[in-house]
């Protein structure tokens, strides 16, 4: 587990590029050019909010923490991402992302982190359980993708 460098940005891309083609995770199905993963992940790195998991000399997962909502009222609050390169699952790379999320998130002051989850994701949803993130609530059909309505389920971790 490491704090992401701007030389990761094309493994970040790859992860985030699968889980655009072939889940529903990102509620997009536009995949992120090179130019666009390089901002992308800038906008990250200046936070000081981006870490990298590696594994057999490969970025195995990423995790990014950002704003929630962009006016200053929601200022305290962030969402996190945590994403696993396909054949990594199972074995502990996202708690170890999300751990060191949840970490940087109460040490840069924020007062809670958001997740928004695909309700049907139950493995994400179970992973935000084990860190004490609580359900706040289910979305019905505010997204779509691959010719089908998803629902959000929002959970909430104080952090102060």
């Amino acid at each position: 587990m490491r704090r992401a460098r701007p030389d990761d940005a094309e493994a970040v891309r790859a992860i985030r590029n699968h889980a655009i083609e072939h889940t529903t995770a990102l509620w997009t199905q536009t995949p992120q050019s090179p130019a666009e993963a390089v901002a992308w992940l800038a906008a990250h790195l200046d936070r000081g909010s981006a870490f990298v998991a590696e594994a057999e000399g490969e970025v195995a997962g990423f995790a990014v923490h950002g704003p929630w909502r962009h006016l200053d009222g929601y200022r305290h609050t962030v969402e996190d991402s945590v994403y696993v390169r396909e054949g990594r699952h199972g074995l502990g790379i996202g708690s170890a992302l999300l751990k060191a999320l949840i970490a940087s998130a109460r040490d840069a002051g924020h007062h809670v982190m958001i997740a928004g989850i695909e309700a049907g994701n139950t493995a994400s949803i179970r992973l935000h359980e084990r860190f004490g993130f609580h359900h706040a609530g289910t979305v019905p059909e505010v997204g779509t993708k691959f010719g089908r309505w998803l629902d959000l389920t929002l959970m909430r971790l104080p952090l102060t």
